[in-house]
């Protein structure tokens, strides 16, 4: 990861899938679009990072109970922001929902996942100093 520069504030940063087969998710996208696959080590749950021309882009991860519950897999975008928890609260006064508070992702940084008025989600993310993306 050496040489990527920090995500903007406003930047989309990362993309994740949450998937009911992720070994199935796996052999998919490296088949159809020849991604490189990286197992994680930055969260307590198992999580497959995808890397493309050497940069690290988004993840794979089972979802669950405990990671989402019933949805349908989907993936969910990220947004760099200089605060997430002023994010969070800005949401809140525009209309907006935090459907997951902000809380700390362990070597990466902080996060929440939102609904716009109209409903739609999407993840914001505070990047721990040492995260370059």
């Amino acid at each position: 990861m050496a040489g990527q520069e920090r995500a903007p504030h406003g930047a989309f940063c990362w993309v994740e899938l949450g998937t009911n087969d992720a070994a199935g998710a796996k052999k998919f996208y490296t088949e159809l679009l020849g991604w490189q696959l990286k197992e994680g080590d930055a969260s307590p749950m198992a999580y497959t990072e995808i890397v493309v021309a050497g940069r690290h882009v988004g993840g794979i991860y089972q979802s669950g109970p405990e990671y989402g519950g019933d949805a349908p897999p989907n993936w969910m975008a990220y947004v760099a922001v200089d605060d997430v928890d002023a994010a969070a609260k800005r949401v809140q006064e525009l209309g907006g929902k935090v459907r997951v508070p902000p809380m700390d992702i362990p070597h990466v940084g902080r996060f929440c996942v939102i609904a716009d008025p109209q409903g739609a989600g999407l993840a914001l993310i505070t990047l721990s100093q040492d995260n370059p993306r």
